[in-house]
């Protein structure tokens, strides 16, 4: 797909979108969150639906929130904050893991680099790059399960992995729609373009859309 073509989707897309809510991670940045809240929400976020992250950040956010007072809790105390997320026993332990790394070898503060953010337990790619994009205005591309999928079905990539995706995104899209892709495709992704029998007949780019791998849709 030419640049222009993504771009006139996208857009189309974004006003479509524009009365929906976010995902979870925009939403903590829209309330002026800090780095170190927008990172951990994500990794709560990751494998667990919204609205079960929404309560549980809350609840460890009113126990701690900052770095220092976060690793001071043990880690039977944040696992029992952030239940049910996916994974949470896990995830408390890489949350204390982060707080250790960052008051040691980061004064406390979330790192605004890519690689420093890679070297922090439990984080990968994709939360790295939401917490450039919306913690520190940084382009960065995120790219998740939908991101992927969505931009192979359009046929404006033809990739095998997130991180081939990410890159091939790059040479397609303006840097101003790197950091707001990923809620673009996260949303139309969760309610319209779905992983199994796609909504396309209220998609509102189904004619830019080469329905690649597509069998069955409503």
């Amino acid at each position: 797909m030419r640049a222009q073509q993504a771009i006139r989707a996208v857009e189309r897309l974004r006003r479509e979108q524009a009365a929906l809510e976010p995902p979870v991670a925009e939403r903590i940045a829209r309330m002026k969150a800090d780095a170190f809240r927008i990172l951990v929400g994500t990794l709560l976020s990751l494998r667990t639906k919204d609205e079960v992250t929404d309560l549980a950040a809350a609840r460890l956010f009113d126990l701690a929130a900052d770095p220092r007072s976060m690793l001071a809790l043990e880690e039977r105390t944040i696992a029992r904050a952030i239940y049910p997320v996916g994974f949470y026993r896990v995830k408390a332990r890489q949350l204390r893991g982060i707080c250790a790394a960052l008051l040691d070898r980061h004064r406390g503060r979330v790192p605004s680099s890519l690689e420093a953010l890679l070297e922090l337990p439990g984080v990968g790619r994709k939360t790295a790059n939401l917490v450039l994009g919306l913690g520190f205005g940084r382009p960065a591309i995120c790219v998740d399960v939908h991101v992927h999928r969505i931009t192979n079905r359009w046929g404006w990539v033809r990739t095998r992995s997130p991180a081939e995706t990410e890159a091939a995104l790059a040479n397609v899209l303006p840097r101003r729609l790197w950091i707001p892709i990923n809620r673009i495709l996260v949303t139309h992704g969760r309610t319209v373009c779905t992983p199994l029998s796609p909504r396309c007949s209220r998609c509102a780019v189904a004619d830019r859309c080469a329905r690649v791998a597509v069998g069955r849709s409503r």
